[in-house]
């Protein structure tokens, strides 16, 4: 999503590389888990109607965000580039709100016949008081960015991940067993076990987890490594499956297989928890149930189109990202968990929870 690159030999003028919206129900969510915390990590008022963030080179080749108040102006800039055709982003001087340093996500294209891009040299009349040039997100490491641009990723490539889950075989429980647990995968290379019998309901348990967890808020971890970066077309996922009924305690059985991080310690994290589901995904599940009740900030659950009748769902907090279709699972992931995809089966209670979240999030306008 480029812009054509602005032609003036102006040393003041800034040449448009891309743009970028910051609303209520379309922001990067590499900035914060909601809205308002976005706009504070760039020092804004979170007006209801928003920004846009127009990314640049200034005549020196530094790199400038450059915020203003028409979004609809960007909005139609930004769709005129997706569909491959050129569109002159100028904002009006009088809808320029502040241009800030540096740019807080990666831009892949440089202005022509510029130095390569570069933070701005401090103001002299500043006195020392320049605010930091934002800076992207390191991606060798892992923490709440990264985790929140993991499942942006996954949301925009939805099909390659789950066509990675079998519905037959990923979150069932194994035949024969009399006493169901969890069950270790065959080392994350090829995918879920098969041959194994579908249980009765697996959210049913994760129901029941969100009822003993309550709304337990986690410290984010110290930033670990291998982040979830631009997934592989066929990408290998930890599976976090449905979970028996049938059981009092809810333990059913599973298969998993890592990614980003060693298969050992990927089989490891879910039979951590009593009932075989990973007690972060519990923990998120019951989170997001409780913005039913209490509405969490603007932004923090977004819904956007999807094919079908259905809509996709992306939520947030502390420690953990939801990514799911309406009509579909759910996947997870955790900043206790570098690098780790974990789905969640359908089973009768995750279609209510989705459902409800669709009802109360933001969307386009």
């Amino acid at each position: 999503m480029t812009a054509p690159n602005d032609t003036v030999a102006d040393d003041d003028a800034l040449y448009v590389l891309t743009a970028v919206l910051l609303t209520p129900a379309q922001f990067p969510s590499v900035l914060a888990d909601d809205y308002p915390a976005a706009c504070a990590t760039l020092a804004l008022e979170p007006y209801a109607e928003g920004y846009g963030l127009v990314l640049g080179q200034d005549g020196s080749g530094a790199r400038w965000t450059v915020v203003v108040d028409d979004v609809s102006l960007v909005a139609v800039a930004i769709a005129a580039w997706d569909c491959g055709m050129e569109y002159d982003l100028s904002p009006d001087d009088r809808s320029v709100v502040c241009a800030l340093p540096g740019w807080p996500l990666p831009v892949a294209v440089a202005a022509p016949g510029v130095a390569a891009p570069h933070d701005p040299l401090p103001d002299p009349e500043a006195e020392g008081i320049d605010p930091v040039p934002l800076t992207p997100p390191d991606t060798e490491s892992w923490g709440p960015a990264q985790r929140r641009m993991g499942a942006d990723e996954i949301a925009h490539q939805w099909s390659a991940w789950r066509e990675q889950i079998d519905d037959e075989t990923a979150f069932t429980t194994p035949p024969g067993a009399e006493s169901p647990g969890a069950e270790t995968g065959d080392g994350g290379k090829t995918g879920p076990t098969p041959g194994a019998e579908t249980a009765e309901s697996g959210t049913e348990a994760v129901a029941e987890g969100i009822a003993e967890s309550g709304a337990e808020a986690v410290a984010e971890p110290e930033p670990a490594s291998a982040p979830v970066s631009e997934p592989d077309p066929h990408p290998e996922v930890e599976v976090q499956g449905e979970v028996d009924a049938k059981t009092e305690s809810g333990s059913g059985a599973e298969t998993e297989s890592g990614i980003g991080g060693p298969e050992d310690a990927a089989a490891g994290s879910t039979a951590e928890a009593p009932s075989g589901v990973h007690p972060g995904v519990r923990r998120a599940l019951a989170q997001a149930h409780d913005y039913i009740g209490t509405p969490p900030p603007p932004g923090r659950v977004r819904s956007s189109f999807a094919t079908g009748d259905a809509r996709m769902l992306r939520a947030d907090g502390p420690g953990w990202s939801l990514v799911a279709r309406t009509d579909d699972i759910a996947f997870i992931l955790l900043d206790e968990e570098p690098g780790e995809v974990l789905p969640v089966g359908r089973g009768t209670e995750l279609p209510k929870l989705l459902k409800a979240l669709d009802a109360l999030a933001v969307r386009p306008a």
